[in-house]
């Protein structure tokens, strides 16, 4: 291997680096976001659960992922599929909240009410499976 070869490879190797180090960067802006929100608003709950209640309610989640998403692959035509699998989502991910509606007629402690809740949340992965099969 020659002088000007091995230059080439650490040249790419260097490149190879930086992508990666924007990769990472990236991913963790993302989670710093994200993990920000989300204690932000449990924080709320113990203060004003009502106002926390509503932060969470909105799609702030999604409405970051949607626009990361595109930022990152820069593919709109999965990033449209992704939008509309979140709109298929939420709707379904509301399944969750259904026994504690009931918790108090049927006189269930928190842990079986968490447990049912999953359990829809489950059957409701699978119902969103098939509604977006179709995409």
């Amino acid at each position: 291997m020659n002088l000007l070869e091995i230059q080439y490879q650490k040249l790419k190797i260097s490149l190879a680096s930086s992508k990666n180090i924007k990769f990472m960067l990236f991913f963790f802006t993302k989670v710093l976001v994200s993990g920000i929100i989300i204690s932000f608003a449990s924080w709320l709950s113990l203060k004003k659960p009502s106002l926390a209640g509503f932060i969470i309610a909105l799609p702030l989640i999604s409405i970051i992922s949607v626009a990361l998403s595109y930022l990152e692959h820069k593919d709109q035509e999965k990033t449209i599929i992704f939008a509309k699998s979140i709109l298929i989502g939420i709707p379904i991910s509301l399944l969750f909240f259904i026994p504690f509606f009931f918790a108090k007629s049927f006189e269930w402690n928190f842990l079986t009410t968490y447990i049912l809740g999953l359990a829809f949340l489950v059957l409701g992965f699978f119902a969103h499976k098939f509604i977006t099969s179709g995409f």
